[in-house]
C-alpha cells in the first residue's frame, strides 16, 4: 500500500502546526480529564471514553454531509483495510482513561514516556525503521529516569501502573498502524477516525452496560452540576481533537515524532501536577527519577525535531536513519 510519504512532503509549518495542535490538545484533555475522574470523582472511564467517541463521530459525519471534509462511504472492505486500528484504538481510550484516574499526574506522565521505546521498537518491526545512537541513548535516559521515578513512588498503585503500561503499548501501537493505514487514496486521516469510532461505540456501549459500569456513571450525584458538565462535554470535544491532531501529526510527521510531541508536553504536565491535584507525594529519589526521565524527553525531542528543521541538503541519503528521514 503506498505511503502518505509518497505524495509531496509538506512544509515545515504545517509539521510544526499540526505538532503543535496536537501537543495542545494531549496538554489540555489529561488536565479535564484529571478534573472528570479524581477531583470529582466521576466513576466511568469507559463512559467518558463513549461521550469521546459519540463527538467524534457526530462531527465527522456533519462535517461530510455538509463537504468540508471527505471520506469513503461505508462498504464491506473497510473493516479489512482497518484492522487492527479499531481494537488499539479502543484499548487506548479505555486504558488511558482508567490509568489517569488511578495515578498522581507526575507519575502517570512518567510512565507515559514509554510509549517512546514501544513505539521505537513497532516502528522497528512493523515499518523496519533504523535509529540513530543519540536517540537510543535519549531514550534509555527517559527508561532510566522513569524507573528510578517509579520505584520510589509513594503513591503506588498497581492497578494504574497495569493500565498506563497497557495504555503505552496501545499508544505506540495505534500510531504505528494509523501511519501505515491513513492511504490518501483509501480512507484517509478523516474515514480512520471516523470508522474507528463507528465500530468500536456499539461494543464499547455493550461492555459498558454489562459490567454495570453505564449504570454507575447514571446514578452519578454530579449531574446536576454545571461546572462538571461543562467540563465532561470539553471532555468529550477534546477527546475528538486529541484523536483529530494525534491523526494530523503522524499523518504530516511520523508516530515517532507524535510520540516525541508528547514527551515535551508531559514535561509540563508533570510539574503542575506536583502544585495542583492534591496526590502526588514528594521524595527526593522519585523527584531525581522525575527530572533525569524529563531531561533524556526533552534531549530526545531536540535531536528529532531540530533534524526535521534543518534545511534540505545533498547528502547521501542511506547515511541518515530512517527515522529522520520523514
Amino acid at each position: 500500500m503506498e505511503e502518505p510519504d509518497a505524495a509531496p512532503l509538506p512544509s515545515r509549518l504545517a509539521r510544526l502546526l499540526s505538532a503543535l495542535f496536537y501537543g495542545t490538545c494531549s496538554f489540555l484533555i489529561v488536565l479535564v480529564n484529571k478534573a472528570l475522574l479524581t477531583t470529582y470523582g466521576f466513576p466511568s472511564p469507559i463512559v467518558l471514553g463513549i461521550g469521546q467517541m459519540a463527538t467524534t463521530i457526530m462531527i465527522l459525519y456533519v462535517f461530510k454531509l455538509n463537504k468540508i471534509i471527505h471520506f469513503p462511504d461505508f462498504d464491506k472492505k473497510i473493516p479489512g483495510k482497518l484492522f487492527p486500528l479499531p481494537l488499539l484504538y479502543v484499548g487506548n481510550h479505555i486504558s488511558g482513561l482508567s490509568s489517569t484516574s488511578k495515578l498522581s499526574l507526575p507519575m502517570f506522565t512518567v510512565l507515559r514516556k514509554f510509549t517512546i521505546p514501544f513505539t521505537l521498537l513497532l516502528e522497528a518491526i512493523i515499518l523496519g525503521t533504523q535509529y540513530s545512537l543519540n536517540i537510543i541513548l535519549s531514550v534509555l535516559a527517559i527508561v532510566l529516569g522513569a524507573f528510578i521515578a517509579a520505584g520510589s513512588d509513594l503513591t503506588f498503585n498497581l492497578e494504574g501502573y497495569v493500565f498506563v503500561f497497557l495504555n503505552d503499548i496501545f499508544t505506540a501501537a495505534n500510531g504505528v498502524y494509523t501511519k501505515q493505514k491513513m492511504d490518501p487514496k483509501e480512507l484517509g486521516k478523516y474515514g480512520v477516525l471516523f470508522y474507528n469510532a463507528c465500530f468500536m461505540l456499539i461494543p464499547t456501549v455493550i461492555i459498558s452496560v454489562s459490567t454495570g459500569d453505564f449504570q454507575q456513571a447514571t446514578e452519578f450525584r454530579h449531574w446536576k452540576n454545571v461546572l462538571f458538565i461543562i467540563q465532561f462535554l470539553l471532555s468529550c470535544l477534546l477527546g475528538f481533537l486529541l484523536m483529530y491532531s494525534t491523526a494530523l501529526c503522524s499523518y504530516y510527521n511520523s508516530a515517532l515524532t507524535t510520540a516525541v510531541v508528547g514527551a515535551i508536553k508531559n514535561v509540563s504536565v508533570a510539574y503542575i501536577g506536583m502544585l495542583v491535584g492534591g496526590d502526588y507525594i514528594f521524595s527526593l529519589l522519585n523527584f531525581i527519577g522525575l527530572n533525569i526521565c524529563m531531561a533524556g524527553g526533552l534531549r530526545y525531542s531536540f535531536l528529532t525535531l531540530s533534524s526535521q528543521l534543518k534545511p534540505k541538503q545533498p547528502v547521501d541519503e542511506e547515511s541518515i536513519p530512517l527515522d529522520l528521514r520523514r
